[in-house]
């Protein structure tokens, strides 16, 4: 790892081909092995063995990230997000591979992790900013603004160990965020804060970002990573399997999270059987035999669609105000959505979900058949059979573009098994909407009445 005070272009931080093994032993006592025998078994110039195993926790990991960027990294525990994260701030060195970091690093790991309990939060901001290469002169400079941040009152003259967990993270947020670094790390470190202390962390995460901070952010939230992030990557087994615009990523994420091995991709759905008993009803306005899903105008042809094929969405009919398929809708207009399922082999008790979710990712609203305890549901299912659904909502958003995803899929206990998931499959616009400003029209009365003096006295 190479680390150098500014780089001549726009460029923060440069990973190339970065791998990293560990040595696994199964016993303690072949650690005392490897390091006495096979240096002799060399010296006598025999061949040399080894006690240990090797695990390979990144593999030719490779990414770039400019001045003022923020990455999202997501992945499932033990993808190597954390060995990535550690070679990146110089805690571990790789086995192969380079890391060149421009400017200064500061990491947001394990809030706190450096404080001396003893030592009252005031002596651990003077310990902790000299650690991270702040003279006193600057430390002091920055301390009101630490002091003010973190928020924690007259407790800072005293020992940390009296401080309650979210104390410790506040005050951990708050040196690190206030040295104003070139490149700032956080893993998962604003998970354990209030709802109200991580709206200030990703505030002043959003300024340091806007002063030319790079970021890489590691997070389970799918949200954090679409409402944040310019990019995102995606690491499964110590590998990249995708980097690139976040929602596309995120969507990949959730794939590797419900059982890539037992899905397939909308390429090698299998076709429905014409022959089925589920034949077209002239009654309904969709179709129960046949896939003609992407033939409507406010289909998305971008959606992402993956499943083990054995629930198909067939279909979708849209009609807002009375207007079938609409272009733009009004925002309040009554929407209803009709959409066909056909099981190819008979499942017990599915689940149809639906979310909305604005062009960036954000989910404005998700339910599914079971949370609404829709009993009729339960009862669908058949081999061969087709459920037609029928779904109401009250467009109460403002302007802008949604998409609409939908997805069927079975729960074995605690485990989902996906069927067919269209995500972002339904494109809706809704109009210009000046009564409201924000996501959703929460329907706010404001009244009013004049007072007069004579009335006061």
């Amino acid at each position: 790892m190479s680390s150098r005070p500014h780089d001549p272009g726009s460029i923060a931080l440069r990973v190339d081909q970065l791998s990293k093994c560990f040595h696994l032993y199964a016993h303690p006592k072949d650690r005392l092995k490897q390091a006495i025998v096979p240096p002799l078994r060399r010296l006598l110039g025999a061949q040399a063995g080894n006690y240990y195993s090797e695990f390979w926790a990144l593999r030719n990991v490779s990414f770039e990230l400019a001045r003022g960027e923020t990455i999202g990294i997501v992945g499932r525990n033990g993808s190597g997000k954390s060995t990535l994260l550690q070679i990146i701030c110089g805690t571990l060195f790789p086995t192969t591979g380079q890391v060149e970091t421009y400017g200064r690093v500061a990491a947001l790991l394990e809030l706190g992790s450096g404080f001396n309990p003893a030592f009252t939060g005031r002596d651990n901001i003077y310990l902790n900013a000299a650690l991270l290469g702040l003279t006193q002169e600057e430390t002091e400079a920055r301390y009101d603004a630490i002091v003010d941040f973190a928020g924690i009152g007259d407790f800072i003259d005293q020992p940390v160990k009296n401080y309650s967990s979210g104390m410790v993270v506040r005050l951990g947020f708050a040196v690190q965020a206030q040295i104003d670094p070139d490149i700032l790390v956080v893993d998962e470190a604003l998970a354990v804060g209030d709802a109200k202390f991580q709206a200030k962390c990703f505030d002043r995460l959003r300024a340091l970002k806007e002063a030319g901070t790079s970021i890489i952010l590691v997070t389970h939230s799918s949200e954090q990573i679409v409402t944040h992030c310019s990019k995102a990557l995606l690491l499964d087994g110590g590998e990249v399997l995708e980097i690139g615009e976040p929602r596309k990523v995120v969507n990949r994420y959730l794939d590797v999270l419900f059982g890539r091995e037992r899905l397939i991709s909308l390429d090698t759905l299998p076709e429905p059987r014409r022959e089925s008993s589920a034949g077209d009803d002239p009654e309904l306005p969709v179709s129960c035999a046949e896939d003609v899903f992407a033939t409507h105008p406010n289909h998305n042809p971008h959606e992402y669609r993956w499943g083990d094929g054995t629930a198909q969405i067939l279909d979708f009919h849209m009609v807002a105000d009375g207007e079938e398929y609409p272009v733009v809708v009004r925002s309040g207009a009554k929407i209803r959505l009709t959409v066909s399922v056909l099981f190819m082999r008979r499942l017990i008790r599915p689940i149809l979900g639906v979310t909305l979710k604005t062009k960036e990712g954000v989910t404005v609203y998700g339910a599914n058949s079971e949370t609404l305890h829709v009993d009729a549901f339960r009862e669908m299912g058949e081999e061969d059979s087709v459920a037609v659904v029928e779904i109401e909502f009250s467009c109460a958003l403002a302007g802008g573009d949604y998409f609409i995803s939908l997805g069927i899929a079975t729960r074995h206990g605690e485990e989902v098994v996906p069927h067919d998931r269209r995500y972002d499959c339904i494109h809706l616009i809704v109009g210009p909407e000046a009564r409201f400003t924000g996501l959703a029209d929460l329907g706010l009365k404001l009244q009013a009445r004049k007072v007069m003096h004579e009335s006061i006295a």
